[in-house]
């Protein structure tokens, strides 16, 4: 993979589309990457995240205080700008 992920480009296109401000953006994202750090690699290097889990995960940690909702906005959105640069896509 050639593209690397521009932070502050990814919250901009996060908050653009949820209005969520910055630092919740960042603070969910923080939490996504402590997950997935923790999860099973498959055997190809993949991750497969089931993305309820992921949000009953980032709804747990004591220092978020959005609403589902909002969390599963910013994931989505994440996941849209990281299809549209070549660094993720779903599995079949």
């Amino acid at each position: 993979m050639g593209k690397t992920l521009n932070e502050q480009e990814l919250v901009d296109y996060i908050s653009g589309k949820t209005q969520a401000a910055p630092q919740n953006i960042r603070l969910v994202l923080k939490h996504e990457q402590a997950y997935i750090d923790n999860a099973h690699k498959g055997a190809k290097g993949d991750i497969d995240i089931d993305s309820d889990d992921l949000v009953d995960y980032v709804m747990s940690r004591k220092d978020v205080k959005l609403d589902e909702l909002t969390v599963e906005n910013i994931l989505d959105a994440e996941m849209d700008y990281l299809i549209k640069q070549g660094l993720a896509g779903y599995m079949d």
